[in-house]
């Protein structure tokens, strides 16, 4: 596919890059997106191409947004970390100091950082989520605070598809003296210091013309990808009495797919677990403020440690309880895994998301790196598009002008 746009730019030293990008478009088929790394502050890499929907018709531009699906809930859990550099929130601290109500069912004795780093069982939720509940912070909190582990807090970990946003929205909510929810603390405490178009919940005074649209697949697809996809998983989704189907359909997208919440409507919803908006600039900002330690933002230095540090391994096992594999989360995010062993050493951390992104900070390297795309590939993560990005951005690194 000859001719396709493509904008932005590199360090020197990063041309191979750019021209890795373009043959996602000629060789890998991409449809659009965007990739940054920020290093040490500066943008070496800052591209994106494409098109912002599957009928080609308008460019893909500087200021596109797009719905990035579970890089949200990275962001996320940095915006818990935001909270925990302030002293408000202890990580090690048990939840129901702030959240009282939760303490029931089986939860009394979770802490913090159990729940965060999704060990706590709460990765589905048996009340039926309208779109309405999902727009309500109060109802969310009674709904996950009353809800019955799917196992022993801390003996396993398994993904938060969507209630990791919900949860870390509620424990901000709880420890913020002025009583913000996620969004709002975020577009507070991050978004406006470090100048990113990054929006857990879109305003209404950003135009719906930047955003790009998700070019999906109906869950049905991935039976014809089990050499890719996680197959434990794939079954899991379409077999009704599973774990795996609870959490990825509620909100049902059983026939329309992760693509179905992709809407003007669902679009505003606070929601840190798949609801973010941005583009890879943004997101590779926010990390490379805290791959380089938080100057702007004034993070401690013990807040960092603890996202560098290798991820609380559950007392059963890093068997992923909903992918059916071994991950390692750590307090919002995930950390280098046996399948990707993402950044320069165990250091790193950041999240995968259906479809084809990924984002992460690397100490090490002192840099924050996203690719977003509104073509859904059929990889849980490693997908070729975002994997030949990473390696050729590493490749760069190793050999410096």
């Amino acid at each position: 596919m000859s001719g396709v746009p493509i904008g932005g730019t590199v360090a020197a030293g990063f041309e191979a890059v750019r021209e890795t990008f373009a043959a996602n478009f000629t060789e890998r088929g991409e449809l659009g997106a965007s990739c940054t790394v920020v290093r040490d502050g500066e943008r070496v890499v800052d591209l994106w191409g494409g098109y912002t929907s599957k009928d080609r018709l308008t460019p893909w531009e500087r200021d596109t947004l797009v719905l990035v699906f579970s890089l949200s809930k990275g962001i996320s859990g940095l915006a818990a970390a935001v909270q925990n550099s302030k002293g408000l929130l202890d990580y090690d601290a048990l939840v129901t100091k702030y959240w009282p109500e939760f303490g029931c069912n089986g939860k009394e004795h979770v802490t913090v950082r159990q729940l965060l780093s999704e060990q706590a069982g709460l990765a589905a939720i048996d009340t039926p989520l309208s779109p309405e509940a999902m727009a309500d912070p109060v109802h969310l909190a009674s709904v996950l605070g009353g809800q019955t582990p799917e196992w022993v807090p801390g003996d396993y970990a398994g993904n938060h598809a969507y209630t990791i946003g919900w949860i870390a929205s509620e424990l901000i909510r709880r420890t913020d003296p002025q009583g913000r929810t996620l969004g709002a603390f975020f577009a507070d405490e991050i978004a406006a210091p470090l100048g990113t178009d990054f929006f857990l919940g879109l305003p209404d005074n950003i135009e719906r013309s930047r955003m790009a649209r998700i070019d999906g697949w109906s869950p049905l697809a991935l039976l014809f990808h089990l050499r890719t996809m996680p197959w434990r998983m794939v079954v899991a989704m379409m077999w009704p009495w599973s774990l795996t189907h609870k959490v990825m359909n509620n909100p049902s997208m059983l026939l329309a797919g992760p693509a179905g919440i992709d809407t003007p409507a669902y679009w505003p919803m606070e929601d840190g677990g798949a609801g973010g908006i941005g583009n890879a600039r943004s997101i590779a900002t926010i990390y490379g403020e805290f791959a380089t330690g938080g100057p702007t933002l004034g993070l401690s230095a013990n807040t960092l440690s603890n996202l560098e540090q290798p991820a609380p391994t559950p007392n059963k096992g890093i068997w992923d309880q909903v992918i059916k594999t071994d991950l390692e989360y750590s307090l919002g995010l995930e950390k280098p895994f046996a399948a990707d062993q993402f950044g320069s050493d165990g250091r790193a951390y950041g999240t995968f998301a259906v479809g084809g992104g990924f984002a992460f900070a690397d100490p090490a390297e002192r840099l924050g790196y996203a690719y977003v795309t509104n073509k859904m590939g059929f990889y849980k993560w490693a997908d070729p598009r975002e994997k030949a990005m990473r390696t050729s951005i590493y490749e760069a690194l190793k050999h410096p002008r």
